[in-house]
């Protein structure tokens, strides 16, 4: 056995209990920026493997790959996707085993529609589980707002909670109708589901001028941003996007703020959500885990991460703030 394939064992023996009798989960079975290659990482989408390649070496794509078609041999589908590859048709995915990757997965009993191939990411983020189970146990009546939705598995989630209304926004049109394929998965009523493709620049500045409430705005954006109608800058204004959205949750509703900046240590993200809270209008009410696929198991990290996260467990930092609006 390889050193890589050592690597990859260890890890999958510690995923041992994400894998389901029927196959219809995602998971992340390796994470090689923690557990010793870092160009590296394997995700399982139902019985597709994909594997992220941030390196150079085909031959580590050949290992892996061969890897987990002989340890699990139900998996009938696999997808390489090279982040420094040339043209986007690679970063996208390039079908290397199989022909129909899964169009779907379950979690937390709600299924969800996929597109493997739709552009560098895999249509679905695996570290914001925790959220999406957060959402289902507590979105029930809520009118929830999901900001830079991509293709708005959390508003899936809360709509599945229970929600009474759930405002999905995202720049992309085509990455919303995912979001539109997952209710109609799970027979949710599209009525109670508006899906607007804008700026978020904009529709932040049309729900203020309308006087929309919400019992719940997410904000889950990219890293950096910038178009005519403003810059999103995780670093080093990640605090101003949730003053933005301050005015249109209602009293004693939530703001999910979510920070995936790798370079911003979680005592430098906690400190800027505390500066917001001196007023006494927001109080930071609870952080969500990321799940131990995405981190690490203990017992498999080699590598410790650029910078530390704690109170946090992972880069991408999920803080659920209380608002109080004043009279």
């Amino acid at each position: 056995m390889t050193a890589l394939e050592k690597l990859l064992d260890q890890a999958l023996e510690a995923r041992a209990s994400l894998m389901d009798a029927d196959h219809a989960t995602a998971w992340r079975a390796f994470n090689g920026f923690y557990e010793g290659e870092p160009n590296l990482v394997a995700d399982i989408y139902a019985r597709t493997l994909i594997l992220f390649h941030y390196g150079e070496s085909g031959d580590l794509l050949k290992t892996a790959q061969a890897f987990f078609l002989k340890t699990l041999p139900w998996l009938d589908c696999a997808i390489h996707k090279t982040r420094s590859g040339a043209g986007t048709t690679q970063r996208s995915g390039l079908l290397a085993f199989g022909e129909t990757p899964a169009d779907s997965i379950v979690e937390h009993g709600v299924t969800y529609a996929l597109n493997l191939q739709m552009q560098q990411d895999a249509s679905f983020y695996l570290d914001t589980r925790g959220l999406r189970k957060w959402l289902l146990d507590k979105a029930a009546g809520w009118n929830l707002l999901n900001t830079f939705a991509y293709t708005g598995s959390l508003g899936v989630a809360a709509l599945a909670g229970g929600a009474a209304q759930v405002m999905q926004s995202d720049r992309s049109r085509k990455f919303l109708e995912l979001a539109r394929r997952s209710a109609m998965l799970n027979r949710l009523d599209l009525g109670k589901m508006k899906l607007q493709a804008g700026d978020f620049f904009s529709v932040i500045a049309g729900l203020k001028q309308r006087k929309q409430l919400f019992d719940c705005v997410i904000l889950d954006p990219p890293f950096f941003s910038s178009t005519t109608k403003g810059t999103v800058d995780l670093v080093n204004e990640s605090t101003r996007l949730i003053n933005k959205v301050r005015p249109l949750v209602r009293d004693d509703g939530y703001i999910v703020a979510i920070n995936n900046a790798l370079f911003l240590s979680g005592t430098e993200y906690i400190r800027s959500l505390d500066a917001l809270c001196t007023d006494g209008y927001l109080a930071v009410e609870t952080i969500i885990p990321i799940p131990l696929d995405i981190t690490g198991h203990p017992q498999t990290i080699i590598d410790a991460p650029p910078v530390d996260p704690v109170p946090f467990n992972h880069a991408t930092k999920i803080a659920v703030l209380r608002v109080r609006r004043k009279n």
